[in-house]
């Protein structure tokens, strides 16, 4: 499994600049490890949503360390394809959920909230 270094890597033999240039982001996509550490990780952000979700985080684009503007889209991109093969939607992930009793199983709210 790439490590958001080897990703940075990556960025760098696209675009030029500094690992430290593009580690932001592809941390961003792998912080996801801490709470389920396996494949499984990447249902939360590896996906079209995802992307959008860290173009609004990191904006349009960033400005490497040799002053050239890298569109956020593409690193994004970069990212989910070297470790999903494709940029999958969301729906791609989600359909796979096995629904589970608690998934759906609401409680009434009560008197007082309602």
């Amino acid at each position: 499994m790439a490590t958001p270094v080897h990703h940075a890597m990556s960025s760098v033999n696209n675009w030029n600049g500094k690992l430290e240039d593009y580690l932001p982001i592809h941390n961003w996509f792998d912080d996801t490890k801490a709470y389920y550490p396996d494949f499984r990780h990447r249902a939360l952000r590896h996906h079209s949503h995802g992307i959008k979700e860290c173009i609004e985080k990191f904006g349009d684009y960033i400005i490497n360390s040799d002053g050239k503007r890298v569109p956020t889209k593409l690193i994004a991109e970069q990212h989910v394809v070297e470790d999903c093969g494709y940029v999958p939607s969301l729906s791609d992930w989600l359909r796979h959920i096995t629904p589970q009793t608690f998934m759906y199983q609401a409680k009434k709210l009560s008197k007082e909230i309602a």
